[in-house]
């Protein structure tokens, strides 16, 4: 989804992988926001260019359309006001990259029906008590804040549990049970 060369901001870096992969790979012009000084630590042992940040509250700091990508993988639904994020990174970014794990996922629905508690797989990996999950949603439920919002899906991917994205149940409606995660690209409406 990212295109070589491009100007990219990380929100929400952890550790710096997806931004040392891009600049690698892509040779992309990579920055980094990162809340946790551990992950912020580590990028900069990578040679990142990463600072410590909240994307809740250090986002307007940044200038309008200064990015082609601005990515937030695995962290939207870590933040306090979601809605808020996604549009300060449209503002930001000419294009936004948004990942998710998704709450509809049909292991996530069996382990609420038959466990009765709250589920736990590989993207939502931490017991309830510990999580820094604090607005799960499903793929449906992004789907149509974007269409509320004005928000046009230029891509969107599901992935199933084990990382893969080919085969009939993660395309259309289907994804929103097969998908483990979601991942979109995004732009604002008239860009």
């Amino acid at each position: 989804m990212v295109a070589p060369k491009s100007r990219l901001l990380d929100v929400g870096c952890g550790d710096g992988a997806l931004l040392e992969y891009l600049a690698r790979e892509k040779d992309v012009d990579g920055r980094g926001i990162e809340i946790r000084q551990s992950g912020v630590n580590a990028c900069v042992a990578r040679g990142l260019s990463v600072i410590q940040g909240d994307a809740d509250s250090d986002l307007p700091d940044y200038p309008d359309a200064a990015f082609d990508y601005v990515v937030l993988s695995l962290t939207l639904q870590a933040t306090r006001n979601p809605r808020k994020v996604l549009h300060e990174m449209l503002r930001i970014g000419r294009r936004a990259i948004v990942s998710f794990p998704n709450f509809a996922y049909w292991h996530v629905r069996l382990q609420l029906l038959f466990g009765g508690r709250m589920p736990m797989t590989a993207a939502l990996d931490d017991p309830w008590y510990e999580t820094q999950n604090i607005h799960l949603c499903t793929i449906l439920d992004f789907d149509e804040l974007c269409a509320r919002d004005g928000i046009v899906v230029e891509q969107r991917i599901a992935v199933d549990g084990r990382g893969n994205r080919d085969g009939w149940r993660l395309q259309g409606s289907m994804a929103n049970i097969f998908g483990a995660q979601a991942v979109y690209l995004l732009r604002r409406r008239g860009t």
